[in-house]
């Protein structure tokens, strides 16, 4: 299973709605990313370009090109936008792969 951070921003429409009418958005969404395979970790709301922020488990990127085409398909979102994450480890091996490249910029 891979690391995923979803970022989302609602429409105006959305988010007057949710005033109205406030819903648990852990509950709304995490079945939904359940049945891709995958396991919500965490929510939080968020101040600034995004109101809300999902990290999740998925077993693949399909799955989280899945979720996104959901989300855009819904129509209360006004942008999304989903970031693969590592484990530090996993950087730390990036790096090292990097090193032993030999990539030579264009100079």
């Amino acid at each position: 299973m891979a690391y995923y951070m979803l970022q989302t921003a609602y429409t105006p429409e959305s988010l007057a709605y949710q005033i109205k009418n406030p819903q648990n958005v852990v509950k709304r969404t995490e079945t939904v990313i359940r049945n891709l395979g995958g396991k919500l970790l965490c929510t939080y709301y968020s101040f600034g370009e995004y109101d809300l922020v999902q990290i999740m488990e998925l077993p693949d990127n399909a799955s989280a090109a899945s979720l996104a085409i959901i989300g855009a398909a819904g129509r209360a979102l006004k942008a999304s936008k989903i970031t693969a994450l590592m484990a530090v480890e996993e950087g730390l091996d990036a790096f090292k792969k990097a090193a032993n490249a030999k990539y030579k910029p264009p100079v």
